[in-house]
């Protein structure tokens, strides 16, 4: 029984490394080759999606090379959202832990690269153009506070959106045991439309996730 609603996002293994954690790596595993003479359907499939983001991030950035990265974070986070649609699978994505240690790394490399490479860009960065000057003192207090928490909000964006709606699903599902006839299927009907809200938050977070990483990049 549980005693916290949150505990359902808790990983219960045992063992000496968790087990939990290693569904983060199967993307790795299910990715279709590329070594094969002629393209299957997943090849199609997956190939595709990525095509239209790489353009779609090329336009973001000059570096074409560096959209090889942000499109393989989206799929990492996409497949980890999709994860915790199924029962019994654990969700990585739906952890603090795992998203700060994403962004952290992330924004702090953009940033040393900025200051060391381009440090009169940065600090012009702080002041907006016509910005008055009494006010030159506050905006670069506040474009310095934005930019330091810029991880956790990418962290947390992407944390709370997993969360809210497993959570609304394990109330709704907590409530089935004691139910009439009609309000199941009411409850299983809500549910499939839960669950297909789920499906569309479980892409569009990972797009959030990943063109709000290459809009920081662009800016060093």
């Amino acid at each position: 029984m549980m005693t916290n609603l949150f505990s359902s996002f808790d990983p219960n293994s045992t063992y000496f490394m968790l087990s939990n954690w290693l569904s983060t790596f199967c993307l790795f595993f299910l990715m279709p080759s590329s070594f094969w003479l002629m393209k299957g359907r997943t090849a199609v499939a997956f190939f595709q999606p990525v095509s239209i983001l790489f353009n779609e991030f090329k336009s973001l950035i000059s570096n074409s090379k560096h959209t090889i990265m942000f499109s393989a974070l989206f799929f990492i986070f996409l497949f980890n959202n999709f994860l915790g649609l199924f029962p019994y699978i654990f969700t990585s994505s739906s952890h603090l832990v795992m998203n700060l240690s994403v962004a952290a790394p992330m924004w702090m490399s953009f940033m040393l690269y900025g200051w060391i490479t381009q440090m009169n860009h940065m600090l012009a960065h702080l002041v907006p153009q016509s910005t008055p000057g009494p006010l030159m003192p506050f905006m670069v207090l506040i474009e310095t506070t934005s930019n330091l928490i810029r991880p956790g909000t990418l962290a947390v964006r992407l944390t709370a959106n997993m969360i809210a709606g497993h959570l609304l699903m394990t109330l709704l599902g907590n409530q089935t045991a004691s139910s009439s006839t009609a309000v199941l299927i009411i409850l299983l009907i809500v549910q499939v439309l839960l669950i297909t809200l789920e499906g569309a938050v479980a892409i569009i977070q990972a797009y959030v996730f990943s063109i709000l990483t290459t809009l920081y990049s662009s800016e060093v």
